[in-house]
């Protein structure tokens, strides 16, 4: 099996995460997993057979833990979590579209690179970037640097978020929350989210989901727009590649446990494996993240990714506090 090796060792990146993640619960493992990762690719760079066990780890075991973490939940209550927050997710979305052109016409930054981090930044990163790329054809190094940006920020939030979060003296559900709306890539919202609690982590997921959903219309927008600019009569688009699947199988997956087709006394259990998923997951995306190119995005484009995290988190929980939350 080709995908084996990448996979082994995308495992044994989780193992050590999850012993030393003993030793700092506040950091926790999918947090040390996607750092060792990254220090595993910066000094030992692992050779080509190992890459599509990697990717596979990277993207279909993340999201494999997602829905798993799905048969512990309630379908009701997922569904009254994200109606509940979704001010706060339109809140947070609005201020990072509308502020990227703004912020990048200031800082001199090409239209298209500020649409991409605009985009990664709102909905959920190098998903969104890819999603919105199929639609304006973007240069591959301005996609390369949109991602390197965005992902510079999520590997930041994964690390001060929850020191912050417990500083605010947030609790679970408002934390997640946080992270779901002001957090950009998915794993990094739910590695996040599981390192300041079960519950939290619980939460930011479904937020996080809610929000992965506002592709959908973002897309169609772009494409609206560029349509009418170019003059054109419609833009073809790769709509099963921009659904994110995964989230109707974590939905079903809260259908079933509502339903009581999982026991309850299964839920710690799941709880814990998912856990070990998302930790084999972030250490893939580490093992793929070559420190050298997050340190080559430039100085322009991370200052707008800076701009947009920040306004976003504030954003997020000045929502928060304004609508109860």
């Amino acid at each position: 099996m080709r995908y084996a090796p990448g996979i082994v060792v995308a495992i044994g990146v989780a193992v050590l995460a999850t012993l030393a993640g003993r030793f700092v619960p506040l950091v926790g493992a999918p947090v040390l997993a996607i750092v060792l990762g990254i220090v595993v690719r910066a000094v030992a760079p692992l050779p080509d057979r190992y890459r599509p066990g990697i990717v596979f780890s990277a993207r279909t075991i993340l999201q494999a833990a997602i829905v798993l973490s799905g048969l512990s939940l309630s379908i009701a209550a997922v569904v009254r979590t994200g109606l509940g927050t979704l001010p706060v997710t339109l809140g947070t979305v609005a201020v990072a579209l509308l502020l990227a052109p703004l912020a990048g016409r200031l800082l001199g930054i090409e239209r298209t690179l500020q649409t991409l981090i605009g985009a990664g930044t709102a909905i959920c990163g190098a998903s969104a970037i890819a999603a919105v790329s199929a639609v304006i054809e973007p240069a591959e190094s301005e996609i390369a640097l949109a991602i390197a940006t965005v992902f510079f920020y999520n590997i930041v939030a994964v690390l001060v978020f929850p020191p912050i979060g417990h500083l605010l003296q947030l609790s679970q559900d408002a934390f997640g929350l946080w992270a779901g709306t002001a957090i950009n890539d998915t794993s990094s919202v739910v590695a996040a989210g599981y390192v300041y609690g079960q519950q939290a982590g619980a939460h930011a997921t479904i937020v996080k989901l809610t929000r992965a959903m506002l592709i959908l219309p973002l897309v169609a927008a772009i494409a609206f727009l560029r349509a009418r600019r170019n003059h054109a009569q419609g833009i073809a688009l790769p709509w099963r590649q921009i659904v994110p699947w995964f989230i109707l199988w974590f939905l079903v997956a809260a259908l079933a446990s509502g339903a009581g087709f999982v026991p309850a006394r299964w839920h710690e259990a799941i709880g814990v494996l998912s856990t070990f998923l998302i930790a084999v997951a972030l250490g893939a995306i580490g093992l793929q993240t070559e420190p050298r190119g997050l340190l080559r995005a430039g100085a322009r484009p991370l200052a707008l990714g800076f701009v947009l995290w920040v306004a976003v988190a504030l954003s997020s929980l000045t929502i928060q506090r304004l609508t109860g939350l």
